[in-house]
């Protein structure tokens, strides 16, 4: 039996109200709208590159306890079962991080960048794997260990996106590249188009030309006739 269920079998063995019955009611919707705005607020303030935090999840866990997770939260936090403003966020979040685990490539690039964290956090500490810091870690080891995480996530990010930018730039350059190229053959198609439309003027220029170059010619022969002088 629930604590609810049993304050209310005692309240209707002392000949309670319904009022009071109401009132127990009311507590409880209050307590779960509490627990879902603390459950919103956690999943926003968690890093968001670490589906590990926004899941409330440890590293390792197997993928069963993955999906019981996700859908316990899922239908606290849902859009529909609360009026918090920040679910629809809080959810897409939450949906996002179980998403990036169940997919194997990202969730093996986090547990890599969880792994060099803890190993950066031994170096800085001079600790070793036999370490018993490290073997039975405590509160404040783990809590070092996911701001190191926090530091290696955030420098992965940020050389992602300088090699993206990279990436888009040397496309810009090859599309532009390419661009020029095509616009050159447009222009030469259109140089040879237009040479070729004004091929039979330039014929016919031609020709009236060697006509005229003929017809002069004959006429200065006629005039060296009539000026031929007799002895």
């Amino acid at each position: 039996m629930t604590i609810k269920e049993e304050l209310k079998a005692e309240i209707k063995e002392e000949g309670g109200e319904k009022d009071e019955l109401e009132a127990l009611d009311a507590l409880e919707r209050e307590a779960a709208e509490y627990n879902k705005d603390a459950e919103i607020d956690r999943i926003l303030k968690a890093f968001k590159l670490d589906a590990y935090a926004v899941l409330d999840l440890q590293p390792g866990v197997p993928d069963s306890d993955i999906k019981i997770c996700y859908r316990k939260k899922s239908l606290l936090i849902h859009p529909d079962k609360t009026s918090n403003p920040q679910a629809p966020e809080a959810f897409d979040r939450l949906k996002k991080a179980q998403t990036e685990l169940m997919d194997e490539k990202a969730r093996t690039r986090l547990d890599e960048c969880i792994a060099d964290a803890r190993m950066l956090l031994m170096r800085e500490r001079k600790l070793t794997v036999d370490s018993e810091e490290v073997k039975n870690p405590d509160k404040e080891f783990r809590e070092a260990w996911r701001r190191k995480t926090v530091e290696v996530l955030v420098d992965n990010e940020a050389r992602r996106r300088r090699q993206l930018k990279a990436q888009m730039q040397e496309e810009g350059r090859e599309q532009k590249k390419e661009d020029e190229e095509i616009e050159s053959r447009k222009r030469r198609r259109e140089h040879e188009q237009a040479w070729e439309q004004t091929r039979e003027n330039r014929i016919g220029s031609w020709r009236d030309f060697q006509q005229g170059k003929a017809d002069g010619v004959e006429k200065a022969g006629k005039k060296k006739k009539k000026m031929k002088v007799l002895g």
